[in-house]
């Protein structure tokens, strides 16, 4: 065998060498997690490690010892819709959510997610987190009162990760987020704290309102009141700085006239007759001055005084309107509540009259529709209580002794005179026939013989058969 022959054996043995050797050599892409198992070496307690797992760089599989598979790390997303779960109050409520998961980098992890899940399909692996998510969800439930699931939703979430992630790390599993879409209870009882917590704000709402309203109208009638209080004081100081004007200006005047007066005394009597006619001008001048300002004041003070009954008088006005207010709304309420009692009396009166009228028709058709027979069958039934309140006449007549004579003389028909007086006492009693005429209704004739069929005579002869 030459030389050259040796070479290329070896250059095709270290071709096939470098094949293998290349062929071996895995990188370890972003989103997977390089597992390597076979002989892997010892753990760190010292027993032999099942699997290697590398996330990122590369690695050189070792022939016939070692073998490498891949575990994907795209999250999962799982939805739980829970149902039924008894809460800490044992009232049950209904928490549909949806939890995303996926395999864990971290060392520890990542080693349970090599020993549990390597092999597993993406399916697979969510239908086994589903049932921890299930179990965890309802642990957390259980523990937690309606009113913390509902308002506190960030305690509720922090204990749900908190029991889940743990759970979630046994498998090599780890919790990315949490999304409740909602809480229902089947008592409705949720429902109903949202009801109380909208009412409160509408009427929290409505006082603010309420409140900024009066605040509004308090503001304004402080502001009409400084404004008048500040009219009033800067007239009373425009008087004021007018009467000192005037005070000041008379000074300089009587200074004037006095020097005046002191540089013309010597001066001829004219001039003093003159002097004298100047100064009674200018008296009466300030006299009038004086009287105007007189009845400036006058008519300040009562400008004053007309605004202040002006006040007084509107609020007589407005506590009188209140008072007039709350009289009509008295009268109203009295006068609905006498409505709504003759109403009723109406309508009860209207159902006796309607229930009579049904009656006496249905009596005047047990008639044969004749009337006149139907009150007859009316009467007989009230002739009872008729005749007792006859009697009634005369029974409350208070008879504390009668004394009869009876000399035994007996009138043209032969009856007593005993017997006549008590005849007479009971024919004193109005007749019946009367009675009905009274009331303007007719006795039936039954009642007064009139419709009674003469009894024919029996011959004796056949009286005595």
């Amino acid at each position: 065998m030459g030389i050259g022959t040796i070479v290329m054996i070896i250059a095709a043995v270290l071709v096939v060498v470098v094949a293998v050797v290349l062929s071996r050599y895995r990188k370890c892409p972003s989103d997977k997690i390089l597992v390597i198992y076979g002989s892997v070496g010892k753990g760190t307690e010292g027993g032999t490690r099942s699997a290697k797992c590398i996330h990122g760089g590369a690695k050189f599989i070792i022939p016939i010892i070692q073998d490498f598979k891949y575990l994907d790390l795209t999250p999962m997303s799982i939805e739980i819709n829970l149902t039924n779960a008894l809460s800490k109050q044992n009232i049950r409520v209904d928490v549909p959510s949806r939890f995303t998961v996926a395999i864990s980098t971290e060392p520890g992890i990542m080693q349970n997610a090599a020993e549990r899940l390597l092999g597993l399909t993406h399916d697979a692996i969510k239908e086994l987190a589903k049932d921890i998510l299930f179990g965890q969800l309802r642990l957390v439930i259980a523990t937690m009162d309606i009113e913390e699931i509902n308002s506190d939703r960030d305690k509720f979430l922090m204990n749900v990760s908190k029991n889940v992630d743990q759970e979630l790390k046994k498998i090599g599993l780890k919790l990315i987020n949490v999304n409740v879409t909602d809480i229902r209870d089947e008592s409705q009882y949720i429902e109903a704290l949202g009801k109380e917590a909208a009412a409160k704000a509408i009427n929290d709402a409505r006082r603010t309102v309420a409140e900024k309203n009066r605040d509004g109208a308090i503001g304004e009638a402080n502001a009409q009141r400084d404004e008048r209080v500040n009219v009033s004081k800067a007239n009373s100081n425009a008087v004021q700085g007018e009467n000192e004007a005037r005070v000041t200006i008379a000074n300089s005047e009587a200074l004037r006239r006095e020097r005046e007066a002191e540089a013309d005394r010597t001066a001829t009597a004219a001039e003093k007759v003159q002097a004298a006619n100047a100064l009674t001008e200018a008296y009466e001048a300030e006299r009038e001055a004086e009287v105007k300002r007189a009845e400036k004041e006058r008519a300040t003070r009562e400008a004053n005084e007309i605004v202040k009954a002006q006040i007084e008088k509107q609020k007589a006005v407005i506590a009188a309107e209140a008072e007039a207010d709350k009289v009509r709304l008295e009268a109203k309420s009295q006068a609905d509540a006498i409505f709504y009692k003759m109403k009723a009396q109406a309508d009860g009166l209207n159902e006796i009259l309607t229930k009579q009228a049904d009656g006496f028709q249905h009596l005047v058709k047990a008639a044969g529709g004749d009337a006149d027979k139907a009150i007859s069958y009316m009467i007989a039934d009230k002739l009872e209580v008729i005749v007792e309140k006859q009697v009634e006449a005369i029974k409350g007549i208070n008879i504390d002794k009668v004394t009869v004579w009876d000399t035994g003389a007996s009138s043209g028909d032969g009856t007593p005179t005993t017997a006549n007086f008590l005849s007479g006492m009971l024919k004193s009693l109005p007749p019946l026939e009367n009675v009905f005429e009274m009331a303007g209704m007719n006795l039936p004739g039954i009642l007064q013989g009139k419709d009674k069929e003469p009894v024919q005579s029996v011959p004796k002869k056949e009286a005595k058969k």
